[in-house]
């Protein structure tokens, strides 16, 4: 048997790689162009005279500014009482609870929030019945703050975890030693790991309540509370007015992409230096003000996260489910929604295996650099949003076809573009790790092409491709964002289906309509995780 031949492995994952990298660069590249060809000839200076274009943009910093303070603000008491207290009775359970806000797809999540916090919702009912005065009014920024809160304290607390993990044991000896109160601890030995890790969470939330679509455009409530985002959806949707769409956009890209190298910029790696690495008690776990202290935090972000999943439970199974089910609209959007999961999923899978390939090949033959570029060009997406790069493929189909007619197909290639940075996370680590371990043995056994994937990688890679196509597809099933450009009528996705109940106020059925797309979202990711990785080993 003759040993395959390297070279020609890799020109074959190369050019797999490269068609992947010509087909993110059609898509990011052609809707940035369009994009910056359509723009008017005086778009800089229209931004700063045009009043409503810079009060979009300056609302757009301040509430994602805001959002970011209280997010990552309460999430570090939070934070600091879930890693004082580590073993407790449900707080395993209350992990996983703080993981739901990061899969529920966000309109769903919108529901529950009003109908927990609403005008007619479950805190003003019990208000009422007090005697008390009621909430203020939901929509407007306390509501896109509460929203957000929602969504990002429970992110912010689970990456400040890893924070308090990092910690070794040998640091807490030595502050038993010291006799360190608990406000000696968080000052000497906390505070200093958080600095280096603060500027990055920060960025992160600070980034996703930039781009926060479908939660300003449902809780915003008018001209006075809109971003960027929902700005260029009413330009393109409702005005028409694609120079000011178009304006917009861009003002998004490049805001984006400075906030994005800004916090790369301030990211910075803890420091650590080997330990023994056996496990200490804290020294400060005995107060009593402590454990009470510590218990209230995490009891009211339990409830905090766990009321508005709650509310869309019951509100859903209460509500009108017969008649809802009947409704033929409701399984044409469903439909819809499984074909664009499956579509994107699949395309952002396909893409990411052919990147990685390229680029596992590369760093092999130690061309560390070109690895890197090929992976950055996978992760062009980081500095636009779903509904920019679907505001410039509007812009750059519109003169070629009816761009309506072929929404569900764009929606599909959006998703699969915004999904690819999440396939190349998850799938990189494991297909690196098996060349490292499978190369040579390969080589020498002449084993390449169809008989490699066959008989080495899909069996070694079969869970972790299954978990990013899970999740690529979730992703896209729950999305909003596309499909508000794109989609209408036949074409509707359940996302769209239920912002549409929720603007006619038909709250129940929106109500029933959310619970259904949750399902099928938990459905898909379990039954493609599965379905597709296997059974775990053992």
């Amino acid at each position: 048997m003759t040993a395959a031949n390297p070279g020609a492995r890799l020109g074959t994952g190369l050019a797999a790689g490269l068609v992947a990298i010509a087909v993110v660069g059609l898509v990011v590249g052609g809707a940035i162009v369009a994009l910056i060809a359509a723009a008017p000839p005086t778009a800089t200076v229209a931004v700063w005279r045009d009043p409503y274009i810079r009060r979009v943009i300056l609302f757009t910093l301040w509430q994602a500014a805001l959002s970011t303070l209280l997010a990552v603000g309460l999430a570090l008491p939070v934070a600091r009482a879930l890693a004082r207290r580590a073993a407790f009775p449900g707080r395993t359970l209350l992990l996983r609870l703080f993981g739901l806000p990061l899969v529920v797809p966000v309109i769903v999540a919108v529901l529950g929030i009003v109908t927990v916090y609403g005008g007619n919702g479950w805190l003003n009912r019990l208000a009422a019945a007090a005697g008390l005065p009621a909430l203020p009014v939901l929509y407007g920024l306390g509501g896109i703050l509460l929203a957000h809160v929602f969504f990002n304290l429970p992110l912010a607390t689970r990456i400040l975890l890893h924070a308090w993990a990092a910690v070794p044991g040998e640091t807490w000896r030595l502050a038993s030693q010291l006799g360190m109160n608990s406000g000696q601890i968080f000052r000497l030995v906390e505070w200093p790991l958080l600095r280096q890790v603060l500027p990055g969470v920060a960025g992160l939330v600070f980034m996703l309540c930039l781009t926060s679509f479908a939660v300003v455009l449902t809780l915003g409530g008018g001209p006075a509370a809109t971003i960027i985002e929902v700005a260029i959806y009413q330009a393109l949707r409702l005005d028409f007015d694609l120079g000011r769409a178009v304006v917009l956009a861009l003002v998004q890209i490049v805001l984006a992409a400075l906030f994005l190298g800004l916090g790369q910029g301030l990211a910075r790696t803890p420091v650590t230096a080997p330990t023994e690495g056996r496990p200490a008690s804290r020294p400060d776990l005995a107060s009593p003000l402590g454990r009470i202290m510590d218990a209230l935090l995490i009891a009211a972000a339990a409830v905090f996260v766990a009321l508005p999943l709650a509310a869309v439970a019951v509100a859903g199974l209460s509500g009108p489910v017969m008649r809802v089910i009947a409704d033929a609209a409701l399984w044409r959007a469903a439909g819809n929604s499984l074909g664009v999961a499956v579509g994107a999923g699949g395309l952002a899978l396909a893409l990411g295996w052919c990147l990685l390939t390229a680029s596992r090949g590369l760093r092999r033959r130690r061309r560390a650099r070109w690895a890197g570029a090929i992976e950055l060009g996978g992760s062009l997406v980081l500095v636009v949003s779903p509904l920019v790069l679907g505001a410039g493929l509007f812009v750059l189909l519109l003169p070629l076809v009816d761009v309506l007619a072929v929404g569900l197909w764009l929606v599909v290639v959006v998703n699969a573009v915004m999904g690819l940075p999440y396939v190349i996370r998850l799938l990189g680590p494991p297909m690196m790790r098996l060349a490292a371990e499978q190369d040579r043995l390969c080589a020498s056994l002449g084993i390449a092409g169809w008989d490699r994937f066959r008989l080495v990688e899909w069996p070694a890679l079969r869970r972790p491709a299954a978990l990013a196509l899970a999740v690529a597809a979730a992703l896209a099933m729950g999305d909003l964002g596309a499909i508000a450009l794109f989609g209408g009528g036949d074409t509707a996705t359940l996302p769209l289906l239920l912002y549409q109940r929720l603007g006619g106020y038909r709250l129940d059925e929106a109500a029933v309509t959310a619970l259904l797309l949750v399902a099928l979202c938990l459905g898909v990711f379990a039954l493609v995780e599965r379905g597709v990785g296997g059974r775990a080993p053992g």
